[in-house]
């Protein structure tokens, strides 16, 4: 029996070169995510789509729950892959982003679940 190190990777997004445990942490999940810079941006503009912002850190209990619950579940993947442009932020790498998040439109991971929920359901009904 293989490991889970062995197990072919089913899907591989942009944080595959990254060098931050916290968005290596994420590189397999369905959600195809983007690491914050150019190359998220130009996409989000050229797709004319959202941007999803997601900040987070490696130890961060909340973070591994949203991943466990919400990015690995293929169904919200997908929704989010069809109306956004999905960005991943370390925020020990990139304190200025989590900084202008903090007291704005960013939330708390549980509520993020929740609202990610509501709104994805939302969306797939929409879409039948």
């Amino acid at each position: 029996m293989k490991s889970e190190a062995q197990q072919p990777r089913r899907w591989t997004n942009h944080l595959a070169a990254e060098k931050s445990p916290y968005l290596l942490q994420h590189q397999h999940n369905p959600v195809d995510w983007y690491p914050w810079g150019e190359a998220a941006f130009s996409r989000a503009r050229a797709a004319q789509k959202p941007i999803f912002l997601s900040v987070g850190y490696a130890t961060c209990h909340w973070c591994h729950v949203m991943e466990r619950e919400s990015f690995e579940n293929e169904t919200i993947a997908r929704l989010l892959n069809k109306h956004f442009v999905s960005i991943k932020v370390d925020r020990e790498e990139r304190p200025d982003v989590d900084r202008m998040c903090v007291g704005t439109t960013c939330r708390s991971p549980v509520t993020s679940a929740q609202a990610l929920r509501e709104m994805l359901s939302a969306g797939e009904k929409h879409d039948r």
